[in-house]
């Protein structure tokens, strides 16, 4: 498996899936929504969007959202998947060995990292939340919240 990372996304191989996550929790911690982009590698694309049961953070439900994604591919045979998501605490927590570990989500976290490991090729990027919108809006859609949330690119400022 390759490591997680915050490189930028460069295009697929041939045989490989790209899966855009995100989650949702409403109020933080909350109910939490899931959701996912999955594109084969013939460009078909596949959406998730349901709600996960119970309550948690958003950080839960960002994980969360990436293991059913992974579920997703697994029943499909996929073998190979490159995953973008906005969350850092979770491309962190997946790929750095040397990140603390955060004591109540550190079994969830594994589980994700055993799932990962069942593939022959996999990473998981970071991408900004301007570029993950779409997974964002299906997650937010299984809460039943239908108004986009208003996600502006990060700009760095000029020093005078």
């Amino acid at each position: 498996m390759a490591s997680p990372s915050n490189a930028p996304s460069l295009p697929c191989r041939a045989d490989e899936w790209s899966v855009h996550s995100d989650g949702s929790a409403m109020p933080n911690p909350g109910r939490m929504g899931l959701g996912a982009v999955l594109v084969a590698p013939d460009g078909t694309r596949h959406t998730l969007s349901e709600a996960a049961h119970g309550t948690g953070c958003n950080n839960e439900a960002e994980v969360r959202a990436l293991m059913a994604a992974l579920q997703a591919l697994k029943a499909r045979g996929v073998q190979a998947v490159r995953v973008c998501c906005d969350s850092s605490v979770v491309v962190t927590q997946l790929g750095a060995a040397s990140a603390p570990p955060i004591a109540r989500l550190a079994a969830l976290f594994d589980e994700a990292r055993g799932l990962l490991a069942g593939f022959e090729r996999a990473c998981v990027l970071w991408i900004p939340q301007h570029r993950n919108q779409e997974a964002d809006a299906l997650a937010r859609a299984a809460l039943g919240l239908t108004q986009p949330r208003t996600v502006k690119p990060h700009r760095k400022q000029r020093r005078s």
